[in-house]
């Protein structure tokens, strides 16, 4: 099975420990009515269905559940005070992912060097019980531990398309960048996962 392949069958399993068997996917723009909300509910309704999924993304691009869930708060309390001026509503969800991916990025610039980081990390890692259950798995621990030691972008392109489950363009947009970059940093992280895991095969 190559890199990709195992990295599409491993968020199933992954999300379905965190969220109860309900896989993260984007929400179609025609699912909201979110024109007519005001900011109060527009954060309600969203905090309802997204809260777990940004704790999620977040939580794999900063290695910190804690610090995963106070970003993920942060961004509703950014959506909510922006609601009035957002231009497309219907991208609320769009929105919140960027925020959380934006504010993730500028936690890791107040750490020291991602490697660093990581060699720090020869305990397991603080995560909610639902989730352990899901990283005992050898290979895909493996796998994770593989992502983490990828460049920023490349981590963040391969969580976004095979964790968040996001399509190139819905990639692109959280990111901001083209999709051609999206593409890039995608093959590029793939090649190098290939590399430090057919040795384990």
């Amino acid at each position: 099975m190559d890199t990709g392949a195992r990295l599409l069958c491993m968020a199933p399993s992954l999300a379905s420990d965190v969220w109860g068997g309900r896989a993260v996917a984007f929400m179609p723009a025609g699912d909201l009515t979110a024109s007519a909300w005001t900011a109060d509910e527009a954060v309600t309704r969203l905090f309802a269905s997204e809260y777990r999924p940004l704790v999620r993304l977040a939580a794999l691009l900063l290695h910190d559940s804690s610090a995963a869930e106070e970003i993920a708060q942060d961004a509703f309390v950014a959506l909510h005070e922006r609601w009035g001026r957002l231009r497309e509503p219907e991208k609320a969800v769009a929105y919140l992912r960027q925020t959380v991916v934006n504010r993730a990025r500028s936690a890791l610039r107040h750490r020291v060097v991602v490697d660093r980081f990581l060699r720090r990390q020869s305990a397991p890692m603080s995560v909610p019980s639902a989730e352990s259950g899901a990283l005992v798995n050898e290979t895909n621990a493996e796998v994770l531990a593989a992502v983490r030691k990828l460049p920023a972008r490349q981590q963040e392109a391969l969580v976004l398309r095979y964790y968040a489950d996001l399509s190139e363009a819905q990639t692109a947009e959280v990111m901001g960048v083209s999709q051609g970059a999206v593409k890039s940093h995608t093959s590029r992280a793939l090649a190098a996962l290939r590399r430090t895991m057919e040795p384990l095969s």
